[in-house]
């Protein structure tokens, strides 16, 4: 097994519910070629991973597609899949693995000429077309977590023991300088984050209960509360502070690397089903994730002390990007039951400490 291709071209959180398949590879073929073919505009996280020795970069333009290691390949513009194709054929891999289950994903996969094209039996796929430019399916019959699911595709290559690892790089920012100056929590002082932002406008808890969650959480357990923004959502962030009664700042620009530092240091996590949670997932922040159309069987956090407050129960609209219903459900959510659950969730902290 020399030549391994991970293909998994976004979102930023399913890479990240990923990495611990690259990291169990690494483990049971230390000497072994590993390279991950993903889409540029998540190019930047797994610039953090250092199990991987080649990331092969698809699509995008100017500086999303450049790329950081000397040994990576970009390939970008619309023509850019012609010419990554022709680059993933002369590598020759033994082994691709389709994490993603898509048609295009799945054909990326079988165009790159590796001798095994492993994908997940069909009921397991996003896309039922990606099934034939398989090689080899496999049933993850009794996972759960999305993590699970994805660590059982390496059954085929006699991978069955493994430690879930979430292997990220410690990565120094100056943006953790700012939020702790911005809430006056110290050079080494604690603070939340909170995360108002999500792709599906139905995995957003309203930012205004978040401000009043912001204050409860300041008030009852002391903590100044930074709000994260991404591109497009620093308005949202903005009225989070508004309504915190002084308790939140606004967090700085971010790229990924400023997000992982960031993460890494604080003390908690409020989010919904989004990147910034995962990423809190990986470095071990603790964290209190709110849940709608999402099932947190599947996609929450990974640690048993992690809390997570959901209304998957009552949704009508079980994965699906828009909500059915004329008051979403994650308007059920009160901010009385969020910040009970960041008291369940700092008392766990408190009692592994």
């Amino acid at each position: 097994m020399n030549r391994l291709l991970i293909v998994r071209l976004g979102s930023l959180g399913d890479i990240i519910h990923a990495l611990p398949v690259a990291a169990a590879i690494r483990r049971a073929f230390p000497r072994s070629r590993i390279d991950w073919l993903v889409s540029a505009r998540q190019r930047q996280i797994l610039d953090l991973v250092p199990v991987i020795d080649r990331r092969v970069v698809l699509g995008g333009t100017g500086a999303a597609a450049a790329v950081d290691h000397p040994e990576d390949a970009a390939f970008p513009g619309a023509g850019g899949a012609l010419e990554a194709i022709r680059y993933l054929r002369g590598v020759h891999y033994d082994v691709a693995l389709d994490l993603q289950g898509l048609l295009k994903s799945a054909v990326l996969a079988r165009a790159s000429g590796a001798a095994r094209v492993i994908g997940f039996s069909t009921r397991y796929l996003r896309e039922r077309l990606a099934r034939p430019f398989y090689t080899e399916v496999h049933e993850p019959s009794g996972a759960r977590h999305v993590i699970e699911k994805n660590l059982s595709l390496l059954e085929p290559l006699g991978i069955r023991q493994f430690a879930v690892e979430f292997p990220l790089e410690a990565v120094s920012s100056d943006v953790v300088r700012q939020v702790r100056e911005r809430t006056g929590s110290g050079p080494d002082g604690r603070f939340a984050l909170l995360n108002p932002g999500a792709a599906w406008p139905n995995k957003r808890w309203p930012p205004e209960r978040l401000g009043a969650l912001a204050a409860g959480i300041g008030d009852r357990y002391g903590l100044p509360c930074a709000v994260l923004w991404g591109p497009g959502e620093e308005a949202l962030a903005e009225r989070v502070v508004e309504t915190s009664a002084g308790a939140a700042v606004l967090a700085p620009q971010t790229r990924i690397a400023d997000l992982v530092a960031l993460t890494r240091a604080a003390s908690l996590i409020v989010s919904g089903d989004t990147g910034p949670l995962h990423i809190a997932t990986a470095v071990g922040t603790p964290i209190v994730g709110i849940y709608g159309p999402t099932a947190a069987e599947r996609n929450g956090p990974w640690a048993a002390a992690d809390v997570t407050v959901s209304r998957w129960a009552i949704c009508d609209c079980h994965d699906k990007r828009r909500c059915r219903r004329a008051v979403p459900c994650l308007l059920d959510v009160p901010v009385d039951e969020v910040l009970a659950a960041v008291g369940r969730r700092l008392e766990n902290l408190s009692s592994h400490a």
